[in-house]
């Protein structure tokens, strides 16, 4: 550690914000004052996007969810994120 940080008496977010934004932390800290973190709950951020996909495979999606006991959304992104990580098959447009 390079040199202590001194933090003032914060009156409001405002004061706080402005304090931390004109603050080098290169100048406190070194690489070698991090320990290693790990967020084992921490997920990842989602976004809604509109899909538009035939009415018949819809139907077999909220089947196949209905007897999986699972939402259908949860199916879609499953079913998703599996057509993703196969790497022996590549999509040519």
């Amino acid at each position: 550690m390079k040199k202590k940080i001194k933090l003032p008496n914060f009156q409001n977010e405002d004061q706080e914000r402005n304090f931390w934004s004109k603050l080098n932390l290169a100048d406190y800290f070194e690489s070698a004052d991090f320990l290693p973190a790990a967020f084992p709950n921490l997920k990842p951020s989602s976004r809604s996007i509109s899909l538009r996909i035939p009415e018949f495979m819809l139907i077999r999606i909220k089947e196949q969810a209905n007897e999986l006991n699972v939402p259908y959304q949860s199916l879609m992104k499953k079913y998703i994120a599996e057509g993703i990580s196969q790497k022996s098959e590549r999509i040519r447009y």
